[in-house]
């Protein structure tokens, strides 16, 4: 007769693929380490699969392994929500990881802000932005997303906050001396454009051509982070989220400034998927979220 498959075994198989470890999952699960290895000894009966095989002094998981991860995840994910939905959870014992897709923008700000407020047992794992796909909040491999949002029938939406994207440059450049340069001087100097697709045409642009201007983008890079870094050490200007220039422009040497020009606000909403709506640890990851980043107040703020 095969192995049944049970919570327990899920809970153990989860352990095992996110610490590569029999040891390290028997920590984890606060079992011996004889019982962990029972436990993958009948996984890998039910599965039909080693689930982890040997790689130089440490183990490394099976193809079949990384691809079922994501929806044990989802599974054990659900069960909890079916136990706990009704219940409080008590903040300073919950001991949960959670994974968090991002922009660096945002994950710069939200690090910075709100990392003191999570529970001293969580553990906030930031995933870039590769994809805008839900799949991830579907199977469970991304507990969170932090960015434009993608509707969808499962998946819920709120927005958090509504951002301006600003100007800047290093110090000392001429630039800095004005506290809201025209587009004419904007178009003086060189740029430097974020894209994770490459692109180096922008909303600035469109406004430009209104007016019958054109700025040079001398260079395109992938994410705000390294476009700040770049400006930091170039005559460059930068186009960058308001947050994150009044939270770093002043360690990197930045000055920054609103644009001229009408550009549209970038809405940064929360998406989970609809299986996580009543868990009461989502909920508080939510919450906890909101107060840190929600509510930015005056949308022009000061000058830096």
């Amino acid at each position: 007769m095969p192995e049944q498959l049970d919570l327990n075994l899920l809970r153990v198989f989860d352990a095992l693929l996110q610490d590569g470890s029999v040891t390290a999952a028997s920590e984890r699960l606060h079992l011996s380490i004889p019982a962990t290895s029972r436990a993958l000894g009948r996984l890998r009966r039910a599965m039909g699969d080693p689930i982890l095989v040997r790689a130089g002094r440490g183990m490394a998981p099976t193809p079949f392994a990384l691809r079922t991860a994501p929806r044990v995840r989802s599974l054990l994910d659900e069960a909890s929500a079916l136990i706990s939905a009704d219940r409080e959870i008590t903040v300073a014992e919950l001991k949960r990881t959670f994974t968090i897709r991002i922009n660096d923008g945002v994950a710069a700000t939200l690090a910075a802000e709100a990392t003191a407020a999570f529970a001293p047992g969580v553990t906030l794992r930031f995933v870039t932005e590769g994809s805008e796909s839900n799949d991830a909040l579907r199977d469970g491999s991304v507990d969170l997303d932090i960015g434009t949002g993608e509707a969808a029938p499962d998946i819920r939406t709120a927005v958090l906050y509504r951002e301006r994207i600003v100007g800047i440059v290093r110090a000392d450049s001429p630039l800095g001396r004005h506290r809201r340069p025209t587009l004419a001087q904007l178009c003086q100097h060189p740029h430097v454009s974020a894209s994770r697709r490459g692109r180096a045409r922008g909303p600035l642009d469109d406004a430009l051509d209104a007016v019958g201007l054109q700025r040079r983008v001398a260079a395109v890079v992938p994410t705000f982070a390294v476009a700040a870094l770049l400006v930091a050490s170039s005559q460059y200007v930068g186009l960058v989220p308001q947050r994150l220039a009044e939270q770093y422009g002043r360690a990197l040497g930045l000055r920054w400034f609103p644009i001229a020009a009408a550009l549209p606000a970038v809405e940064v909403r929360l998406a989970w998927h609809a299986r996580l709506d009543a868990d009461p640890a989502q909920r508080w990851l939510r919450d906890t979220i909101r107060d840190a980043l929600g509510s930015p107040g005056d949308p022009v703020g000061r000058q830096g």
